[in-house]
């Protein structure tokens, strides 16, 4: 597990000074937190922050954290995603011990509870349809309109809920619902729905079960059989409160405290398991772990580690207010801890030939090269030189502008730990273009120094061309142009701003101590990114490269100009 066991530094917030209370009042004698997704897809970066705070706020208190699956929906649900999930969990750093849980082991427990709230009165079987019953709930400000089954006596809901479970009716045709209030203000009162016919086996009971139990029935209730003390949920479910609560106060049963915080949007892209299960299924995308997807297991195969994604999570912190978190706030992470731990590689990913005319034919020095400026610990390294060289096209311009430090001819620039060199001659092809730049290297300037107070002020990186070896590179930019791409004006589908250059692959040139390379490396390319070998693609002596981001950020400019 990567970065798993660094010190937290452990922040306040809304949640905990509610939790803070809860403890002092006595209401609760420890902590006990969960992360409960439902096994439909893989998780993304927002589910990153609520397992960093659930996660978190367990460790804070020295209390327990448990890792639920809520897959109470066989239709969507497969295991493929438990153990994506699982995995993502255990990489972010966030233990669970032995604490996983299923709803589904609960089936039997919330059978029974619903049998006794029938008993009670509190429960009925409604032979509307689910188009029926959502026109009947109403409007706010509005009383629904009561099922006319709804006052079925307890002996024939009890019947009717056993043939529910036998799997005698069709899918779809009956519902067990709570009898609580069709004029509540609050529509989610308003006679819910507990349990559907759906005869469709599950991905861990088989087809053991006919009915299946809703998220509002089932999420109160796992929550009370575990001994959850805090159960922190996204905003959306704010409205739903008064429903969990109900639930468990009807039933007498071990009662948690629901809080909520406002749910993690990031900029230009979008988290919508759905859309994102779309995406995937429609191949704008290479998968659910593609580096261009904000899913957790996207982001490790772009190169993020798991302390990146913590520290994120940690700055950005929780509130009730819902906004959008730029995404060079998230780029930032990582930049902010590769910049002190990534070892630094020359690469030329658009190369352009250069050859030192005056320098003695066959001859190959090693340069010395820094392997992290910020970290003295990392040492040094040998890096071949030699005649004929590769610089990237953007370094060298044959007319430039005012202020540009790079190569041209009759200028000079050091070669990064090398020398000093001046362009001498352009060589172009028969179209034109250009194909080689000659130039002619200072001896006495070995290491990049300028004696005499000789003033040169740009620094191009460099790889020795016969010693230099081609591998792939993936420039990965963000997946949207649209920093909400949810929110297109004029009705247009969220795919028409997808980023036609989210994705560039080049064949580049690098020096000769990245061959080895090992899929899971990062290093910073010199005036270029940060980069990490695919664990998927890389192969021994040919390792591909991903980009996890640049040094600098260039959309944050692109965003505020428009």
């Amino acid at each position: 597990m990567e970065n798993a066991g660094e010190t937290r530094t452990a922040k306040t917030n809304f949640i905990k000074e509610i939790i803070d209370r809860d403890l002092s009042e006595g209401k609760f004698n420890g902590v006990h937190t969960r992360f409960p997704p439902e096994p439909n897809g893989y998780l993304h970066i927002g589910h990153a922050k609520s397992i960093v705070l659930n996660w978190g706020i367990a460790c804070d208190y020295n209390g327990k954290f448990n890792l639920r699956f809520d897959d109470t929906n066989p239709s969507k649900e497969e295991e493929e995603y438990v153990k994506s999930i699982i995995e993502d969990v255990k990489w972010l750093g966030a233990d669970f011990e032995d604490r996983i849980f299923y709803a589904s082991d609960y089936f039997e427990k919330m059978l029974e509870l619903a049998v006794e709230l029938i008993k009670k009165g509190k429960a009925y079987v409604c032979d509307l349809s689910a188009e029926e019953v959502r026109k009947m709930r109403g409007k706010p400000g509005e009383p629904g309109v009561e099922s006319p089954c709804r006052n079925r006596s307890v002996k024939e809901n009890l019947n009717l809920f056993e043939q529910m479970c036998k799997g005698e009716f069709p899918d779809g045709s009956r519902t067990l619902r709570a009898k609580i209030d069709m004029a509540h203000p609050n529509l989610n009162m308003r006679d819910p729905v507990m349990y559907r016919v759906v005869r469709k086996p599950h991905h861990r009971q088989g087809g053991k079960w006919k009915v299946y139990p809703t998220y509002d029935w089932a999420h109160g209730l796992e929550d009370s059989f575990e001994g959850i003390t805090h159960s922190i949920c996204t905003l959306e479910f704010e409205d739903h409160r008064p429903l969990y609560d109900w639930f468990l106060d009807e039933l007498g049963v071990y009662h948690p405290r629901q809080i909520e915080f406002a749910r993690l949007n990031l900029g230009n892209t979008v988290m919508s398991k759905r859309k994102l299960l779309e995406l995937v299924k429609e191949g704008y995308v290479d998968g659910w772990d593609d580096p261009r997807m904000p899913t957790i297991s996207g982001l490790r195969r772009r190169g993020y580690t798991p302390s990146s994604i913590r520290s994120f999570c940690e700055e950005i912190g929780v509130s009730k207010y819902n906004g959008v978190i730029d995404i060079w706030v998230l780029e930032n992470a990582i930049r902010n801890e590769l910049n002190k731990t990534a070892e630094r590689r020359m690469a030329v990913l658009d190369p352009l030939k250069l050859v030192l005319t005056n320098y003695p034919e066959g001859k190959t020095e090693e340069m010395e090269a820094v392997n992290n400026p910020e970290d003295e610990a990392a040492g040094k390294r040998k890096v071949p030189f030699s005649k004929d060289l590769y610089i990237e096209k953007s370094d060298f311009m044959e007319n430039p502008p005012k202020k540009f430090f790079r190569l041209s001819p009759g200028k000079e620039v050091r070669l990064r730990y090398a020398y000093i060199i001046k362009c001498e001659k352009v060589v172009k092809d028969g179209n034109g273009k250009v194909k080689e730049v000659h130039c002619s290297y200072d001896s006495s300037t070995r290491g990049g120094d300028a004696p005499n107070g000789r003033k040169v002020r740009g620094t191009l990186h460099w790889v020795s061309a016969p010693h230099a070896f081609k591998a792939e590179v993936r420039l990965y930019d963000v997946l949207f142009t649209s920093r909400e791409p949810d929110k297109v004006e004029g009705g247009r589908d969220y795919k028409e701003s997808l980023n036609p250059g989210s994705k560039k692959v080049v064949n580049a040139f690098l020096e000769p101590s990245l061959k080895d390379a090992r899929g899971g490396f990062r290093c910073q390319f010199e005036r270029q990114g940060y980069f990490f070998a695919d664990p998927k693609d890389s192969k021994p002596g040919t390792p591909v490269f991903n980009r996890i981001a640049t040094l600098k950020d260039s959309w944050a400019k692109i965003m505020k100009r428009n």
